[in-house]
């Protein structure tokens, strides 16, 4: 199976969990556009997750599964909803690139409408889960970084300039790779820097903190927060201009990922900001800056996965590539209609 060395993998496994019996089966569940995500079966009936980076075309500082494990292995103390940590190989020898293993949790990834309507019908239901979603996102900003041992993840200040500069640096070398030029891309990073907001807390920062970023308990709570490759520390207030970013309004003519917070009874948009303002009890009046950011960060983003998938690897997916060119070109374009309100 591609991205699993099926014999030594196995073998590693047997020796780090024997509680597991052999022999195991794996299938993709998430792939494609960053780190691979396999559930992992054996004989005895238990399921856990094995999660390691792309197959091929990994940019330097990105996919690094010892920050990942070392994150929800600081959280899962606390009781904040991640899933259980259980071991991780640093080894490339055994399956090309380091990979850890966690628990698996089970409930929905709310990733399309459909799937939205058919588990959570009642329209009061799905407002329940934004406030589920932003209480949890509340929690994890209130946590003393020094207290939970993750002080040293990474500088406490200047948050928003290293970002510019690190997706920046990653934009160029993406775009450079198929040669795929986004002038408003190189535009947008001049007038962001420019324009830094100060700094005034740290946090624990997600930084891709989204509906279909966490698994969805039956009654609505939040299982478990996923995917943390692109966590650190820094300003919060990113986490809340990343969420209302990816979050959709029923007259939303574009968007980026998904359109389940279209739905009636989720909450629009300006009123999920203001349940994190009084939540947290932050003043969100510079909140269009972080979207501003966001919407442009994630269009680099998307051209790292662009260029993947014109360099062949998929992962998995088979969503359409030109429709990733296009929406960078168009996250650009809302990067700057969000600056321009700021």
């Amino acid at each position: 199976m591609e991205g699993i060395r099926e014999p030594q993998t196995s073998l590693w496994i047997s020796e780090q969990l024997p509680d597991l019996q052999p022999p195991f089966v794996y299938e993709l569940i998430a792939g494609g556009r960053s780190n691979l995500t396999f559930a992992v079966d054996n004989a005895n009936g238990q399921r856990i997750v094995l999660r390691r980076p792309p197959t091929s075309h990994v940019l330097p500082t990105a996919h690094d599964m010892h920050r990942e494990f070392r994150i929800i292995s600081a959280l899962h103390p606390l009781g904040f909803p991640v899933a259980t940590p259980l071991a991780i190989c640093e080894d490339s020898e055994v399956n090309e690139y380091p990979f850890y293993l966690m628990s698996y949790v089970r409930g929905s990834i709310l990733r399309d409408p459909e799937l939205a309507q058919a588990h959570f019908p009642d329209p009061s239901m799905r407002r329940a889960i934004a406030e589920n979603l932003v209480s949890t996102l509340v929690q994890l900003h209130g946590y003393d970084v020094t207290k939970i041992g993750l002080a040293d993840l990474a500088r406490h200040d200047g948050y928003i300039e290293r970002q510019l500069r690190r997706w920046y640096t990653q934009f160029q070398a993406s775009s450079s790779e198929i040669d795929h030029r986004v002038p408003l891309v190189d535009e947008m990073f001049t007038k962001l820097s420019e324009r830094i907001p100060a700094q005034l807390r740290t946090s624990v920062v997600h930084a891709d903190y989204r509906l279909d970023n966490t698994m969805v308990a039956d009654d609505g709570s939040i299982a478990a927060v996923l995917d943390w490759e692109l966590c650190t520390l820094g300003d919060p207030l990113a986490d809340i201009g990343t969420l209302l970013v990816y979050w959709t309004d029923p007259e939303d003519a574009n968007v980026p990922l998904s359109a389940v917070t279209a739905l009636p009874g989720f909450p629009r948009r300006a009123e999920v900001a203001e349940m994190y303002a009084q939540a947290a009890g932050v003043d969100l009046g510079r909140i269009n800056y972080f979207m501003a950011f966001a919407y442009w960060r994630l269009g680099c983003i998307l051209e790292g996965v662009y260029s993947r998938y014109v360099q062949g690897a998929r992962g998995g997916d088979r969503s359409s590539i030109t429709e990733y060119a296009r929406q960078v070109e168009l996250l650009a374009e809302s990067s700057r209609e969000a600056l321009n309100r700021y």
